[in-house]
């Protein structure tokens, strides 16, 4: 049985997990809804496996796949996410990840990929099979690229123009820039502004 640290910041899916696991034999470590207090404890614990959601709270489980890359500890990552974007099931696999459970799957399916990687095999349901086979053969960016545009104005935005600073720059009416805003945030699945300024530093739109 497997000893498992969750970070998902649904406080009631981690009491569903909790109760699946624990009765399935495994121990829980830990838990956190936040990922800097997550990677402390990850560090001080070193669990066989963290249960790992990939959208936290305007940040993303990338991060902590990437840290957890640089550590080269033993921690094996199961992601369970809601998330079956291209992007986000090829760069958590790229980044680490050695399982990707959908959240709506039953209940035995995670319990499957946390079994396969104890066993150190790797675990994907056969719909996230063809899109993480879909992600390797090209790029794995967002599934529809941002049009030159959409960048700009997002890297605007995260600078920390208004939208009507914005829309005098670009000949665009203030009503437009937001339009643009809202539906770009949505479909990157930014929560709020400081999360879309960690993506922009992260696609090196802005330098902080």
């Amino acid at each position: 049985m497997a000893r498992i640290y969750l970070l998902d910041d649904h406080p009631v899916v981690r009491t569903g997990l909790h109760a699946l696991l624990e009765n399935a034999g495994h121990t829980i470590l830990g838990e956190a809804e936040d990922i800097t207090q997550a990677l402390a404890d990850l560090k001080r614990l070193e669990p066989d496996v963290l249960v790992l959601d990939m959208h936290l709270d305007g940040r993303s489980g990338l991060e902590v796949l990437a840290e957890l890359q640089r550590r080269q500890g033993l921690t094996k990552v199961v992601v369970l996410s809601m998330s079956d974007r291209k992007y986000d099931v090829t760069e958590s696999l790229r980044r680490g990840a050695a399982a990707y459970v959908l959240k709506t799957a039953p209940g035995a399916e995670l319990l499957a990929a946390i079994d396969a990687v104890v066993q150190g095999r790797r675990h994907l349901g056969a719909h996230l099979t063809d899109i993480a086979l879909q992600g390797f053969t090209g790029d794995a960016q967002p599934d529809a690229p941002l049009a030159p545009r959409e960048r700009q104005i997002l890297a605007m935005v995260a600078s920390g123009l208004s939208s009507a600073a914005i829309g005098k720059e670009l000949h665009l009416s203030p009503k437009t820039v937001d339009t643009y805003r809202s539906r770009l945030m949505a479909r990157l699945e930014l929560a709020d502004l400081p999360a879309l300024v960690r993506w922009a530093v992260r696609e090196k739109l802005i330098e902080l």
